[in-house]
């Protein structure tokens, strides 16, 4: 227990002076698994792991559902989205707030990344709302909590890695997260309803739409809900494996990015390139926990913590509910990635000790992990808006975000206390 402190004492000094936090955990690994072990079988257990985590098939997940976030994001399809989402609803007192979670929700269903949908949705409801005089603190705080969507609703990037680190179902984890990125939105819209009942003024009625512009509206994001559907579909009826779905996947939005863009080799070389950038860093982010974890194994901290946590004689849920308070602490100050990498090895055992279903316990880290994209200082949807909008202080983009993070801890809360939410796809799955 004693090493395995001096080693995430070290990793965090790492992480301070700026190292970057897949070598910080692939150095502290090694070091601390040569320490048991001698530094000949350390450096072969790195070699060894590299090599499998490269080559393993069922990590070809990753780079796919990148690769098809990437083409989500340049299809341009968020455009199509909001107008949809603003035809329904955008009448309605804080209906152009609204219409961006509903958009936000859609975007994430194929992207896959916060950042992204953040990015690609602030670019497009910012001026619709600006223009109807919405209060910057409503406009960018469902901005800000929208965008955290893409790391709940499957596919999510967030859940593969999850899946990875513990050898949890993929694919049950996409169908556990479906319902609670569902009551995400809902709660998110209500807390619209609540602010704008409070304040009128702070997000004023759009336009009413006909219904022959609703239903033309409509007819652009068919193509998403088809490939949407048909990718969860394939997944939950047992057709392919989430590893063919990404496949399935990466090709549909292949295709329906060069029918909304046409051929622009330029585009797709971009396309290309920045997925493979992505899919580096993130295998480089599994190898070094993967290190990290053989090291905190042999070093006996997670049997350790398990064995520490039965002696306290208290009730399980308190034990999740601490778990939870160390994500929302954590989420302030470390990067939503780095924070389940470095936690999940030292959690998952403690968790899988007490009984609890560890699909459950893999969306309570999403949604935990979700909250810090939110949470000042280091919420980084936030300084993502703050990067497309320098003009708003963050001050304005901190204060629109509170009433968003107060909602997402009361849905926390709920998911923990009715796990049904949670289990009920995965456990009708076959």
């Amino acid at each position: 227990m004693l090493i395995s402190l001096i080693g995430l004492l070290a990793l965090l000094i790492c992480l301070f002076i700026g190292l970057p936090i897949a070598w910080g955990m692939m150095l502290v690994g090694v070091l601390g698994f040569s320490y048991f072990a001698g530094l000949e079988a350390a450096l072969s257990m790195a070699a060894q792991l590299s090599f499998d985590t490269v080559m393993s098939y069922s990590f070809t997940v990753l780079p796919l559902f990148i690769l098809m976030g990437n083409l989500v994001n340049a299809s341009g399809l968020s455009n199509d989205l909001y107008r949809a989402a603003y035809a329904f609803i955008g009448h309605f007192r804080g209906g152009l707030a609204m219409a961006t979670i509903l958009a936000c929700g859609a975007f994430s269903a194929l992207c896959g990344s916060s950042m992204a949908t953040a990015a690609a949705m602030g670019r497009v409801a910012m001026p619709a709302m600006r223009r109807y005089q919405y209060d910057d603190r409503l406009a960018t705080g469902s901005i800000a909590a929208g965008g955290t969507l893409g790391i709940l609703i499957p596919p999510s990037v967030m859940m593969v890695v999850y899946g990875i680190l513990t050898d949890t179902d993929i694919g049950k984890l996409f169908a556990a997260g479906f319902l609670p990125g569902i009551l995400a939105i809902l709660m998110y819209l209500l807390t619209i309803v609540i602010i704008t009942a409070i304040n009128p003024a702070l997000g004023k009625p759009g336009e009413r739409t006909s219904w022959r512009e609703r239903l033309s509206a409509a007819k652009g994001v068919i193509t998403i809900t088809v490939l949407f559907v048909g990718i969860m579909g394939g997944i939950y009826g047992g057709v392919f494996t989430p590893t063919e779905a990404a496949g399935v996947g990466a090709f549909g939005t292949f295709l329906m990015t060069l029918y909304r863009r046409g051929w622009k080799p330029r585009l797709y070389l971009t396309v290309l390139i920045e997925a493979a950038q992505t899919t580096a860093v993130m295998f480089a982010l599994v190898i070094g926990a993967l290190a990290f974890n053989n090291f905190l194994n042999v070093a006996g901290l997670p049997a350790g913590l398990q064995d520490w946590v039965q002696g306290m004689d208290v009730p399980p849920l308190v034990v999740i509910l601490a778990i939870c308070l160390i994500y929302l602490v954590l989420g302030c100050f470390l990067e939503t990635m780095s924070m389940v990498l470095l936690t999940v090895p030292i959690f998952f055992p403690v968790v899988a000790g007490l009984g609890y279903d560890l699909i459950w316990f893999g969306i309570i880290v999403v949604v935990a992990a979700e909250i810090s994209l939110i949470t000042p200082p280091l919420g980084l949807n936030l300084f993502m808006i703050k990067n497309i909008m320098p003009e708003i202080g963050l001050g304005t983009l901190i204060r629109g975000a509170i009433p968003f993070v107060l909602a997402d801890i009361t849905r926390l809360l709920i998911l923990i206390l009715v796990p049904w939410i949670i289990l009920a796809l995965p456990n009708s799955m076959g």
